[in-house]
């Protein structure tokens, strides 16, 4: 029989010992496999605190047929089957019942709602899958009542909101430390590139292991650092301007091979692209290097929101993210709130900078 007990054996297994929020998670999370509690668990808080650390390993240990994924990926895959699908009366419903097919656990990381078309589409699925008896275990920055928190279309939302609260046991991770920033801070990375200390990111070096830094500012003299980085993955490629295709759409780059693309900032999140894009690119290749960042340009919500959502999906599909910038990039995003989520995108710039992610990263494992 599955109980709270194996998580919590699990997560003493890798030195962690959980807090009394994830404490609270770890019993629901028992009891929903165990069949004891809610349909659902709704684990929201603060970026780093450990929501996503809980669930997957709940899930890695959760014996039945499962799937997890990220909320972008699953709107994407489900947006396309609804307009594949033959019309009908209930297309939405008859799409979420064949997506939910051999599924009894899932388990969706960073669930949030912003806009009013998605808020129909995630309705009708979790109508859905709760009436087929399906598991859900939703991780979230938002509260169930602050989902799409626009005034204009909140009253639309909330049967689904109402949905939630009877179906989910909802935990709030409200415990003080953020385990990105604490991964991050390990005592070899501090430096920038003029030997700087920074607490807020590993920044790059002139010496050392280039193949490993992540961060790099100011621009000045960060040409060949970033070429060593590229070499050190593309030994075969050419390294030179090129147009690549990335969702049907041109992009021009400065340098594309088989396992990293180089851009710049102005082309990647400066122009009308779409987290379609940065989907097409986390599958293709294993790191990208954004040249260029001009942090000002960050000041205009569609530029932040962009970037916002590069940086999710690069850590969520576990990809090496590299960049220049003319200023230190999370002291650039401190104070910023022109876009959604900007907190969360912050935490994981600490954590995609640290030796660990970094060494997952290098080795494909996602």
């Amino acid at each position: 029989m599955f109980d709270s007990y194996s998580i919590d054996r699990a997560l003493a297994a890798k030195g962690i010992a959980a807090d009394p929020s994830q404490q609270r998670a770890i019993a629901a999370l028992g009891a929903l496999l165990d069949g004891a509690g809610p349909q659902g668990v709704y684990c929201h808080g603060l970026p780093g605190r450990g929501k996503s650390l809980v669930v997957d390993t709940m899930y890695a240990l959760a014996p039945c047929a499962k799937r997890r994924l990220y909320f972008h990926t699953f709107m994407r895959d489900v947006n396309r089957r609804v307009v594949q699908a033959p019309p009908s009366e209930d297309r939405l419903g008859d799409v979420a019942r064949a997506w939910l097919e051999g599924v009894e656990l899932l388990c969706f990381d960073e669930f949030h709602v912003h806009d009013i078309a998605d808020a129909f589409l995630i309705g009708r699925f979790l109508e859905t899958a709760l009436a087929r008896g399906t598991r859900i275990v939703l991780t979230s920055n938002y509260s169930p009542t602050n989902l799409l928190p626009d005034p204009e279309f909140h009253a639309r939302f909330e049967p689904t909101i109402a949905l939630i609260e009877q179906h989910f046991a909802v935990i709030a991770f409200d415990g003080a430390r953020d385990y990105r920033q604490h991964r991050a801070h390990g005592p070899h990375d501090t430096h920038d590139t003029h030997g700087t200390h920074d607490t807020h990111g590993t920044y790059g070096t002139h010496g050392g292991d280039a193949a490993a830094a992540c961060y790099f500012a100011p621009l000045d003299g960060t040409r060949e650092a970033l070429r060593a980085i590229y070499r050190a993955h593309e030994t075969q490629a050419a390294l030179h301007p090129s147009t690549v295709e990335v969702a049907h759409r041109s992009l021009d780059v400065t340098a594309a091979g088989k396992h990293w693309l180089w851009a710049d900032f102005g082309t990647l999140c400066g122009a009308q692209r779409s987290h379609l894009d940065y989907l097409a690119i986390a599958e293709r290749w294993q790191g990208v290097i954004v040249d260029r960042l001009d942090t000002a340009r960050l000041a205009r919500r569609d530029v932040l929101q962009r970037f916002v959502w590069l940086v999710d999906i690069l850590y969520e599909h576990r990809r090496r993210l590299v960049i220049a910038s003319d200023q230190r990039i999370r002291a650039a995003l401190d104070g910023l709130h022109g876009a959604h989520d900007v907190a969360r995108t912050t935490s994981r710039l600490a954590e995609m900078q640290s030796r660990e992610y970094v060494h997952d990263a290098s080795c494909g494992r996602h």
